[in-house]
């Protein structure tokens, strides 16, 4: 009996702790009126990213000569900031937007987007498990145009003595993969300001 009594006890602890729990929500990304944090958000990335294609298109760089598309590869995106940022989730945005405008192709072959797959079905050549017909050809890969590299650096500043400044540069270059000329970059910067208190990391 007073085991049963000790079981109801624990059941009820574990409901009404249950109910006294913040209540989660999901975020309208569209129209996100929470607060600013200190550390890089979404919405930063997002402002970022459509900063720097607009910047591009707009450039004139990606309108290729006789008509056509240019075959780009993702280089090297460098994170010189206290904070653990994949940048493949930066230009995730970039490369789909680049796409979607109709002037470039991305190439999975090499660079940083690199599909393991697209090598390792070549590898299957000389295997008499495959078909050797629906094995891609020798010589038709197709080598990129251009190349998107770039970096991610912050700045923390001390504002006045309570507030810091935290600055966060995002900085992208287009170049010619055959003359290393470059054609096209940009410098993008979301700067913030909070409490000492607040970290950035």
């Amino acid at each position: 009996m007073k085991s049963r009594i000790l079981q109801i006890i624990a059941l009820a602890s574990i409901v009404a702790g249950g109910c006294g729990r913040p209540k989660t929500a999901n975020i309208d990304i569209r129209n996100d009126d929470g607060k600013a944090v200190m550390a890089l958000d979404y919405r930063d990335f997002d402002q970022a990213a459509s900063a720097m294609v607009q910047s591009m298109l707009s450039s004139g760089a990606l309108k290729k000569k006789g008509g056509g598309r240019y075959v780009v590869a993702t280089g090297r995106i460098v994170n010189d900031t206290m904070q653990r940022i994949d940048t493949n989730q930066l230009m995730a945005k970039i490369e789909e937007e680049l796409m979607n405008s109709g002037q470039v192709v991305m190439t999975s072959a090499v660079g940083s987007g690199t599909d393991a797959l697209v090598h390792e079905t070549r590898e299957l050549r000389d295997s008499e498990e495959f078909d050797q017909d629906t094995i891609a050809k020798r010589g038709t890969l197709i080598a990129p145009e251009l190349s998107i590299s770039g970096e991610i650096f912050q700045r923390n500043l001390q504002y006045d003595k309570k507030r810091q400044q935290v600055e966060y540069y995002f900085q992208l270059k287009l170049s010619d993969a055959t003359s290393g000329l470059r054609y096209w970059q940009k410098e993008s910067l979301i700067g913030k300001r909070g409490s000492n208190k607040s970290v950035s990391w």
